[in-house]
Parts: C-alpha cells; sequence; structure tokens
C-alpha cells in the first residue's frame, strides 16, 4: 500500500454513502481531515496508515446525542478491518491505523501511542476551529434543535454552562479549549491561527446582540 491517489479513490468510494446523513461529519469532513493530516504529518510519518486512518475514522458515525457516542470510535475501528484486508494493508498497518481510529475519539478517552495516532487527532479536531468550525457547531447545533444562545444570559456570566440547549456554550465548554489539547507542533500552530479567527467572531458576535463579551472567553 502507499499513499497514492488512486488508494484515496478507493476509500473515499468506500465510505462515500455511509458519510451522507450528517452535514459535519459527511465526506467533505473527511477530506478536510486528510488535509490536515498532511499539514501536520513530516517525513517519518507513515502516510498509508495515516491515509486510510483519515477516511475511515467515522465509519460508524453516532449522533451527539447518542448514548453510545463514547463506542463510534471503537466500532468505527472493528468494522475497518474487513475494508483494510481487501486493501491489501498488512496486519501491522491494520493494527496501527485501528489504534489511531480508536484514540482519535474525543469522548472515547484513549490515548493516542503512535505519531499517525497523534496526528488524526490533531486533524479532526482541527475540523472543529476556524471558520468551518463556526459552520459545524451551528450546523450541529441546529440539526438537534438547540437554541444559538440564551438571550437572558448569553456567555453564562451568571448560570452553569449548558451545551446541550446553547450553541455558543459550547464554545467555552470545548472548542475554545481545544488548542491546548493538541498533541503535536504542527497542530498547536494551526489550533492558534485558527482559534484566533473564532475570538474574532465571538467578538462581534456580542457587538451585534448587544452583550459584553467576558474575558475568561478571549484569555486563553
Amino acid at each position: 500500500m502507499d499513499g497514492s491517489a488512486d488508494l484515496r479513490t478507493h476509500l473515499r468510494a468506500v465510505v462515500a454513502q455511509r458519510m451522507e446523513t450528517d452535514p459535519a461529519h459527511d465526506l467533505a469532513h473527511l477530506d478536510r481531515v486528510w488535509v490536515n493530516a498532511q499539514a501536520i504529518a513530516n517525513d517519518q510519518t507513515d502516510m498509508p496508515v495515516l491515509l486510510a486512518a483519515a477516511y475511515l475514522h467515522d465509519l460508524v458515525n453516532l449522533s451527539k446525542d447518542d448514548p453510545d457516542r463514547h463506542l463510534a470510535s471503537r466500532r468505527s475501528a472493528e468494522e475497518s478491518e474487513s475494508i483494510l484486508v481487501i486493501l491489501g494493508y498488512s496486519a501491522g498497518q491494520i493494527h496501527a491505523i485501528k489504534h489511531a481510529i480508536e484514540a482519535h475519539s474525543f469522548s472515547a478517552n484513549i490515548t493516542p501511542e503512535t505519531p499517525e495516532a497523534c496526528i488524526l487527532r490533531d486533524a479532526d479536531r482541527l475540523d472543529a476551529l476556524g471558520a468551518i468550525g463556526v459552520a459545524r457547531n451551528f450546523s450541529v447545533s441546529g440539526a438537534l434543535g438547540r437554541s444559538l444562545y440564551d438571550p437572558a444570559d448569553p456567555f453564562a456570566a451568571n448560570r452553569p454552562l449548558d451545551d446541550l440547549h446553547f450553541s455558543i456554550d459550547h464554545w467555552k465548554v470545548k472548542l475554545l479549549g481545544l488548542p491546548g489539547d493538541m498533541l503535536t507542533e504542527g497542530g498547536k500552530e494551526i489550533a492558534q491561527r485558527r482559534i484566533t479567527r473564532m475570538i474574532r467572531f465571538l467578538e462581534e458576535f456580542a457587538q451585534e446582540i448587544g452583550s459584553p463579551l467576558p474575558t475568561d472567553w478571549t484569555n486563553l
């Protein structure tokens, strides 16, 4: 196996129909994760392993409000094996790909133990940041019927954060902290650039709704 365009084409074809139900975890998401992964990778990276992990990491995609959400990455890893065998990956490569898939998930809480697993985790989380991250956040919230923000207290100054009901709360609960959770130097650099764009958006958002943005939302 190599990181050729033909291999990527095969992987995209395998997942295309399975990635049509969730606009935040669709084929375009996989393409972006692969772009991010290539930006972080170096000449020591096993690119065929990384390529397969990038395109198969959401093979089983459960909604964010599904009680089994934390199991999605494990199920994706399990289902990837038969696909990888058909594509000609070796047993060692399959083991490495399955680990990267299992460890990429925020909710699975599995520590990445290989360079490729670290890269995939960072690449996937980078897609939750920047302009795309803003769009995905509101897309998911809309699909789940969540409000943009609490009109009585938009930035949770006097209430507990509640991202199950308010989209903007998810920024403080998770998204704004992602740069500090990156595992690779490349991931950290890209994440910081993207979070800066998100802070600018939040500042404009706060101005337009007439509610001051608390400093603890921007002092990261």
